[in-house]
């Protein structure tokens, strides 16, 4: 799991070369987005639960097959599990976010899913609309003007759902 940084000096590194303009200007526009970047991340996770539950239960008016008897969701243990997976997702979108990088939430959270939720047999569909509905949710709260530093936040936005949409498509 690299940084921005440490991702950019360990590629020059390997290449035994001097970090160009292009990627000192790039690591000067992280930090540049630092404060938003943080603040973004702190309001999502402070908001966390109400988003996995209301990703839940839009879901599930949505594909109410899910909780009736025989649905992948019926029972509480699997509504349990169902929340306890979306949450895992959500919180290494913010790892992302928080790092500026993808390669904590492949390794540690998506490599394997799929194939697990198919051993399982979750409909990844499912799970990938679960995922949009987290998206959305926080993306609207980082969109919020109130208690994020101001400036432009559609940089940070599109990276959000970058990684919201790595997450659906790695279950779908």
């Amino acid at each position: 799991m690299f940084d921005a940084f440490t991702r950019v000096v360990a590629q020059s590194d390997a290449r035994g070369e001097f970090l160009s303009t292009s990627q000192l200007d790039a690591l000067s526009a992280v930090v540049a987005e630092s404060n938003k970047r943080i603040d973004s991340v702190n309001r999502i996770t402070g908001n966390s639960s109400a988003i996995v539950s209301n990703a839940a239960r839009a879901l599930f008016a949505e594909q109410p097959q899910l909780i009736q008897p025989g649905g992948n969701a019926y029972t509480n243990r699997r509504i349990a599990a169902c929340l306890r997976d979306m949450e895992i997702i959500l919180r290494y979108v913010t790892y992302s976010l928080f790092t500026g990088d993808a390669s904590v939430l492949n390794d540690r959270c998506l490599n394997g899913l799929r194939e697990t939720y198919v051993a399982l047999g979750v409909p990844g569909v499912s799970v990938a609309a679960g995922v949009q509905k987290m998206k959305e949710a926080a993306i609207a709260i980082v969109n919020d003007r109130n208690g994020i530093t101001s400036g432009d936040c559609s940089a940070i936005v599109s990276e959000i759902a970058s990684y919201f949409d790595r997450a659906a498509a790695a279950v779908a």
